[in-house]
């Protein structure tokens, strides 16, 4: 039945969502009790640190740079090269790894050419001999340049500190996967040389830039210094301090951040700037002129989303956060974190049709502070760790804030984000398991339907299965626990373990790890007098591979529903009920707990039923929804 009417199905589901069926009120995590992170940006370790001094030059778009490093070997192992992470060369031309495929987020747009040229690499610990290849390229892909060997003189030691002098320049693309320039617009990101992350264990964890991933890093202190015209207005990572002017028509700036394994900055002449102190963090927000309820909504989100989230995950440690609001007309360089430094999106004609697209870009930024910033997680390798549990955070956020109509509010319609999460998911249900590294998804639609809303799907499911403030409070523990320490899969599903108990780790593995998928039915209902009673089977079958706690209502004439519960283990299972009246309907799972449940046709039943019979009317309804839907989701 779902592969011949799938818009049925997905209609249905879409309607005990989009209605309000969404679960319990949302309440703050209870305060975790066991160990918390000892961890600061004071005193996470710093393995790579960087002073850049770096000039942008508006016309021919380039940022000229040169910087220092001081890199400390994390491993007592010792290595005879380093790797370098050099992403504008992902956008250099068509046979880029990035470029080649066309099923990425931006794969198929590449104006303006982008690149990294690196002018040296030296070290007074290797006789300040120039260290940079001749002809560099990602090992075993001639035609990319994204993922450097450079080999070293002598071996690094364990635990040894080296300073590495680079000289480079940065050519800014046309905005490609939130980078680059539009017009007068800069948002510089991935934008200097950065050394890949070195493992404890001796491990590279080098990668070229692939399109469907991100990044990973070592914690670092950043020393900036950045010379822009001064007619322009600057955002950056990190405490931004306007210096003085150069002579030549540039303003000179320096940002520090401290703790911190990303520096990103922009810069536009448009930006209208305002501050204000939110819970102790100077908060700073650029935004385009004329846009009083973007800036509005940002601002309201911000205030309460810095409050939920360091109530809810451990209080944001940095004393600044800058956002920026692209121009409409560079929209593509909207919706990325980086740390400290979000760029957020929305349109005052979409806020006035009763959309939550500025709501949803800021919490969404923001949340990654904490689930990526704070835990630099591999992206590379495990991007539900970090967009995964985000998306679900935003959700939470969401519904707590506008309920039912956390995506959109209409006066005939109100749908919530997590209808938003289900259709997507349904949509394009993809093959991957969601745990699986970014290389292994077959486009970003792929992506945005497993790690964005099916992971949203599967929090959301555990919540509701084994307890909505235990897994806050497991959210909690693994936030403030793994702080600063760059937690794995393993970390987050033990946690969860920890507070949900194992049965729920068990599912939670085959929720992430596995392609784990459910579909509850029940296959009969009868119903017949017995003596002075009625004698009534209601027959539960469950398949695919996941076996979740679910309770089964029955219905009476002439009395309130009952709940049984499904026995766990078993495939079919039949409830034989000897009652003063007889069944009216039964109905498996009745609050909707399962998210994942794959059709919720065959979820409730009659005695009489023998298969739904929806009218032209409800059909249509559902496909004025489902297009609906379709629309937000692009």
């Amino acid at each position: 039945m779902r592969s011949s009417t799938p818009l049925l199905t997905v209609g249905l589901g879409l309607l005990l969502v989009a209605c309000g069926w969404v679960g319990t009120a949302f309440s703050l995590p209870p305060k975790t009790e066991g160990k918390s992170a000892s961890l600061s940006p004071h005193t996470v370790p710093k393995v790579a640190s960087y002073v850049i001094t770096a000039r942008l030059d508006d016309k021919t778009r380039t940022v000229a740079g040169s910087s220092t490093i001081r890199f400390r070997n994390p491993s007592k192992e010792p290595t005879d090269h380093l790797f370098f992470h050099l992403y504008l060369n992902a956008f250099s031309g068509k046979e880029t790894l990035f470029l080649r495929n066309q099923a990425s987020r931006s794969g198929q747009r590449n104006g303006t050419p982008g690149k990294i040229v690196v002018h040296s690499l030296s070290s007074p610990v290797f006789g300040n001999q120039d260290l940079w290849p001749k002809d560099p390229h990602s090992p075993g892909d001639e035609k990319d340049r994204t993922d450097i060997r450079v080999p070293l003189p002598r071996p690094l030691l364990g635990f040894e500190e080296v300073e590495l002098q680079m000289a480079f320049t940065a050519h800014l693309p046309e905005i490609v996967e939130r980078t680059g320039f539009e017009r007068d617009f800069f948002l510089v990101a991935h934008w200097f040389p950065k050394l890949a992350k070195r493992e404890a264990n001796g491990r590279w964890a080098h990668f070229p830039f692939h399109p469907h991933g991100e990044f990973y890093a070592d914690f670092g202190d950043y020393d900036v210094q950045l010379e822009v015209p001064a007619t322009y207005v600057v955002g950056s990572t990190g405490q931004l301090t306007r210096l003085d002017a150069t002579g030549d028509g540039l303003i000179r700036y320096r940002a520090q951040a401290e703790g911190v394994h990303d520096f990103a900055w922009t810069a536009w002449p448009g930006f209208e700037e305002e501050e204000q102190t939110l819970h102790g963090v100077k908060v700073r927000l650029l935004h385009p002129q004329h846009t009083p309820r973007v800036a509005m909504a940002t601002w309201d989100t911000l205030d309460k989303g810095l409050l939920h989230l360091g109530s809810a995950y451990g209080p944001y440690p940095y004393p600044t956060l800058t956002v920026a609001v692209p121009p409409a007309w560079a929209m593509r360089a909207g919706g990325m974190e980086y740390p400290t430094f979000i760029t957020t999106g929305g349109s005052e004609p979409l806020s006035f049709l009763g959309l939550r697209d500025v709501e949803l870009l800021t919490i969404h930024e923001l949340g990654h502070q904490w689930f990526q910033g704070m835990l630099a997680t591999n992206e590379m390798a495990h991007p539900f760790l970090d967009e995964g549990v985000t998306s679900y955070v935003e959700n939470r956020y969401l519904k707590e804030m506008f309920g039912a109509g956390s995506l959109a509010h209409w006066p005939w319609l109100t749908i919530s984000r997590l209808a938003g999460a289900r259709y997507a998911n349904m949509r394009f249900p993809g093959k991957q398991a969601i745990a699986s590294s970014a290389p292994e998804f077959d486009s970003f639609r792929s992506i945005g339907s497993l790690v964005y809303a099916r992971s949203t799907l599967v929090l959301e499911t555990l919540g509701r299965v084994y307890g909505e403030e235990k897994l806050h409070a497991a959210l909690a523990l693994y936030a403030q626990r793994f702080r600063f320490r760059h937690p794995k899969p393993k970390d987050f599903l033990k946690t969860l373990g920890e507070v949900l108990g194992k049965e729920a780790e068990a599912q939670a593995q085959l929720m992430f790890m596995e392609r784990g998928r459910v579909d509850y039915a029940l296959t009969a209902v009868e119903t017949r007098p017995q003596g002075q009673h009625f004698l009534s089977s209601i027959s539960v079958k469950r398949t695919g591979n996941l076996d979740l706690p679910v309770a089964v209502r029955v219905h009476f004439l002439g009395e309130n529903a009952r709940d049984y519960s499904l026995p766990l283990g078993k495939r079919t299972h039949t409830f034989l009920i000897e009652h003063p009246h007889p069944v009216h309907f039964a109905e498996v799972d009745p609050d909707h707990s399962v998210l994942l449940d794959e059709n919720l046709e065959n979820n409730r039943r009659t005695p009489q039923e023998v298969a739904p019979d929806r009218d032209q009317q409800f059909q249509s309804a559902l496909a004025v929804l489902s297009w609906v839907l379709s629309w937000l989701t692009l």
